[in-house]
């Protein structure tokens, strides 16, 4: 089990490999996401920002379809506790409770920084990049 952070999620559609990758692996059983209420709604919020994507080789209506398609994928999980305060940047405080909510063993994001300063820590979760991840997928 792993949580994908929105970056990652936009990183594939943007076609940043690692990113896409990460992604892929999750559509295709190799890896299993975890989905939560708040991460959700933080998707589509980053997934409406046209702007964003100026550029994207997906259109809205594709990066729609695989959105949906993504969280078909998830397990979706509820979180019933609060760890906080715990890191340093507020919006990304339910990233780990949905992390520990669901026992995943990886938050994947490319903002390895904003979690390294995390007050609690979870021996069972490790906060790593894609490209690290993909690097643990190799036998």
């Amino acid at each position: 089990m792993i949580v994908v952070d929105t970056n990652v999620f936009v990183g594939a559609c943007m076609g940043v490999g690692a990113s896409a990758q990460v992604v892929q692996h999750c559509l295709t059983g190799v890896l299993q996401p975890a989905m939560g209420s708040t991460l959700l709604l933080e998707y589509e919020d980053v997934m409406a920002r046209n702007a964003l994507f100026a550029g994207c080789r997906l259109n809205v209506e594709e990066r729609d379809e695989l959105l949906d398609i993504f969280f078909a994928h998830c397990k979706w999980v509820k979180t019933y506790f609060s760890w906080r305060p715990n890191v340093r940047d507020e919006a990304d405080n339910h990233v780990v409770e949905l992390a520990v909510a669901s026992g995943a063993s990886h938050i994947v994001t490319w903002n390895t920084r904003d979690f390294a300063a995390m007050e609690l820590r979870f021996p069972l979760l490790r906060v790593v990049t894609p490209p690290e991840l993909l690097k643990e997928l190799k036998p």
